[in-house]
Order: C-alpha cells, then sequence, then structure tokens
C-alpha cells in the first residue's frame, strides 16, 4: 500500500471512531476528485451542491463502511454517482452514456501517462478536457486517473465488466491525448507521451497523488457534526 493509501486508510479507520481531525483529512483527500467526478456527470452548475449531498450521505453511512483507501474513494464514488444519476432523473435529463459494453475488448487502461500529461496541464484544465469526451468514457477516465481506483473498484462504481472499464478508459485516454495536444498549446513534451503510451498490463490506475486538485479551493473541511 502507497504511503497516500496508507494515510487515508488509517484516517478513515479513525473516522469511524469519531476523531473528527481524521474526518476532516478524509474530506479533504477525497473531495476535490470527487467533485471532479460529480462535474463530469451533471456539470458545473449543480456539481456543488450533489457532491455536498454525498457527503452528508457519507458521514451518515461511514459506520457501515469496510475496507481500504481504494476501496473508500469507490464507495464514496458510488454514493456520489447515485445522487448525481437521482439529480438527473428528477431534471428530467438523462446522462448522454455512449458506446456497447458488447464490443468493448479488454484492453488494459494507459493511466500512468496520462495522468503525468494531465498533472502538467493542471487537473481542472484536464477535467474540462474529459467532459468532451463520451459519458461511458469520461467516468471510466476519472475514475481510473483522477480518483485513482484500479479496474475492479470502478467497475463497481459504475455496475460494468472490469475489462470494460479498462476499455472504456483506453478509448478515452486516447482521445483525451488529441484534446490535450492543442490544450497543451503544442507542447510536444505533453504530446509525444500520450498516443504511443505504454500499456499497463497490471491493470493499475494512477494513484491520486498524480493529479492535484480539481480545481476546487477549500478553506475549511466540515466534520461529521457540520453533516
Amino acid at each position: 500500500m502507497q504511503g497516500d493509501d496508507a494515510e487515508l486508510t488509517a484516517a478513515v479507520l479513525a473516522a469511524q471512531e469519531g476523531d473528527e481531525t481524521a474526518f476532516r483529512t478524509v474530506y479533504r483527500s477525497v473531495h476535490p476528485r470527487l467533485l471532479g467526478y460529480v462535474r463530469t456527470l451533471v456539470g458545473d452548475g449543480d456539481a456543488e451542491d450533489i457532491t455536498s449531498e454525498a457527503w452528508l450521505q457519507i458521514a451518515r453511512d461511514l459506520q457501515r463502511f469496510s475496507g481500504d483507501a481504494d476501496r473508500f474513494r469507490g464507495w464514496a464514488a458510488r454514493i456520489a454517482r447515485n445522487r448525481a444519476l437521482d439529480h438527473i432523473r428528477m431534471r428530467g435529463r438523462r446522462p448522454a452514456i455512449g458506446g456497447d459494453e458488447s464490443e468493448l475488448e479488454f484492453r488494459a487502461s494507459d493511466a500512468d501517462t496520462a495522468g503525468e500529461a494531465m498533472e502538467a496541464l493542471g487537473t481542472g484544465r484536464a477535467l474540462g478536457l474529459i467532459a468532451q469526451l463520451p459519458q461511458d468514457q469520461a467516468e471510466a477516465v476519472v475514475l481510473r486517473v483522477v480518483l485513482g481506483l484500479d479496474a475492479k473498484s470502478a467497475a463497481a462504481v459504475l455496475g460494468k465488466r472490469p475489462g470494460a472499464v479498462r476499455t472504456a478508459a483506453h478509448r478515452g485516454l486516447r482521445r483525451l491525448a488529441d484534446l490535450i495536444g492543442p490544450a497543451a498549446g503544442g507542447d510536444p513534451a505533453v504530446r509525444e507521451g500520450i498516443p504511443g503510451q505504454r500499456e499497463s498490463h497490471g491493470g493499475g490506475a494512477t494513484k491520486p497523488g498524480a493529479a492535484k486538485s480539481a480545481g476546487v479551493t477549500d478553506s475549511r473541511a466540515p466534520t461529521q457534526k457540520d453533516m
């Protein structure tokens, strides 16, 4: 377990024991990327409110959670996704989920190089580009690269097979590479690494340390009492 994951796991366990400082650590670690994920589903206008509602549920149900940092991020993402989809249904809109899962090949995601490119751009700008992808690809990329979930955890969030999530992420990253080139101002250091990315046959995902803040400034994390 990497250092960041070990710290988050310890913070989750302490928060379950009622440690408010630990809960703030959990919030600050997960919230920016969780907010970025919700933005890919509902856009900027409603993302803050929906993510806040998700944190209310996370705080309320935290005692029932069991698992490590990766499972916690997946659990939080699933809660946020359900909130977002409920909001979409209430508004009479549907997410533009694209692609036919039956056509997806079982290929690994190229998360490492994409994570470096996203960091070079700044995660906030990268999320704006990800929003231009088909919804299934956008979700897979954010879950794998920004939230740092492995394919199995991301698949549990989306209700799909791990191989389907890997392929959606792979296709999304290929499209993202085409978008990042112009967005990077033609910087070959950013462009060259992505179209010919190496495939990670281990199926691992870039951990959240590779993708910094999703453009969110948080001056005070809420406590469990706030929730």
